[in-house]
């Protein structure tokens, strides 16, 4: 037992420093960004730092002072919380159908769903398709197309398979009808897998710019943070470029700075919301993994 003891804390010393060392190597990255974003210019000599040098806002100044960072910052604000609340509403519906036995042709449709998650139509057919339906150049391009989840679909369905039959059985016993059924004995009963697929999915609204780019390019007003963001790193190469968006003292501000800026603007939202849905994100992706 006393060799097992010793082994056993060699073993979690030696699995601590590893990820120690792992995050390390996973905050250099982020705060090299920060501490260059926020120092001067003319005092960097180049190399790896961890602490800002000079310490100056000007890059961020400039950043909010740029129409298309706000807009962009309001658009992808507004695409994270409606699409994903659209999704989670949707989808979760769709899930509970799922699980009914009693649906005729639930088989068909449950195998009908899964297929879609392994051969998709491609780009040009669904741009045609979003074209048809007039949502180019709208903002509920951003919204409309994602309402539907397979993945999170089979998610939540697995979810609701693993609750006891006898809280609904109850319920039914009660008089209550499906919507009363889902809303106020399932739907609360799920928050630990609806945590995990809205931060799914508020990631991945938050980082796109696929869509912007594919169907929104003639609509500035528009464009995602990500976009903005996209754009300014293809774009600004020079201090000339700045001089030309109004920047007139060279020293205060580079192109380099001002990417870093945007790039922490981008990143810090979705930073500082996982922790807070980190305990649900986990409980959430064991659905199904433990019943009974």
């Amino acid at each position: 037992m006393k060799e097992r003891s010793v082994g056993g804390t060699i073993f979690d010393s030696f699995n601590y420093l590893f990820m120690l060392v792992i995050l390390v190597l996973m905050l250099i990255p982020f705060v090299y960004i920060i501490s260059y974003s926020l120092s001067t210019p003319s005092m960097m000599k180049g190399g790896l730092i961890l602490f800002p040098k000079g310490f100056t806002l000007d890059s961020y100044k400039k950043a909010f002072d740029d129409p298309a960072v706000l807009s962009g910052v309001f658009i992808s604000v507004a695409r994270t919380i409606i699409g994903p609340a659209a999704m989670l509403l949707f989808t979760s519906m769709a899930a509970y159908v799922l699980t009914r036995a009693e649906l005729i042709g639930v088989k068909f449709f449950r195998k009908f769903f899964v297929f879609t998650l392994y051969f998709s139509s491609g780009m040009i057919p669904m741009y045609l398709l979003m074209g048809y339906l007039n949502l180019t150049g709208t903002f509920l391009v951003y919204i409309l197309p994602a309402v539907i989840s397979v993945f999170n679909m089979v998610l939540i369905k697995t979810y609701i398979e693993a609750l006891p039959r006898e809280l609904e059985e109850a319920a039914v016993m009660d008089g209550a009808n499906h919507f009363l059924l889902f809303f106020k004995i399932i739907f609360p009963l799920c928050m630990p897998v609806f945590a995990a697929v809205v931060l799914f999915d508020s990631v991945n609204q938050w980082n796109s710019f696929i869509d912007t780019q594919i169907y929104n390019t003639m609509s500035p007003n528009l464009y995602t943070l990500q976009y903005v963001l996209y754009n300014t790193l293809n774009q600004i190469n020079s201090l000339e470029q700045l001089k030309v968006q109004g920047q007139t003292e060279i020293g205060a501000l580079t192109p380099q700075t001002f990417k870093m800026a945007i790039t922490v603007i981008t990143v810090l939202p979705i930073a500082c919301v996982y922790p807070f849905l980190q305990r649900y994100f986990i409980k959430g992706l064991l659905v199904g993994s433990i019943k009974g």
